[in-house]
């Protein structure tokens, strides 16, 4: 006899894979379900539109993090040498 979930319970589910980045085996351990089924229910859980809209905008937002990081790197290694030249003096 299958177990039946609910729709959200399965949302949740393929939530903390897709979302928080848990690995699929180890939720489904964790929540006593069948691996397959978990995998199932993240692959649905992708072809919404709203998910791949909400996917994209977190890629977006890393690459903007990421470009933000190098560009102050950058100006703290500026600085760094700034200061030691002006230390110098």
């Amino acid at each position: 006899m299958r177990k039946r979930y609910t729709e959200e319970f399965k949302a949740e589910a393929a939530k903390q894979v897709i979302e928080h980045g848990l690995p699929t085996r180890e939720v489904a351990m964790r929540l006593g379900v069948g691996a397959e089924s978990l995998y199932t229910w993240v692959r649905e859980r992708r072809k919404q539109p709203e998910v791949r809209r909400a996917e994209a905008d977190q890629a977006a937002e890393v690459r903007r993090l990421q470009a933000e990081l190098r560009r102050v790197t950058e100006e703290r290694d500026i600085l760094k040498k700034a200061a030691a030249y002006f230390a110098k003096g």
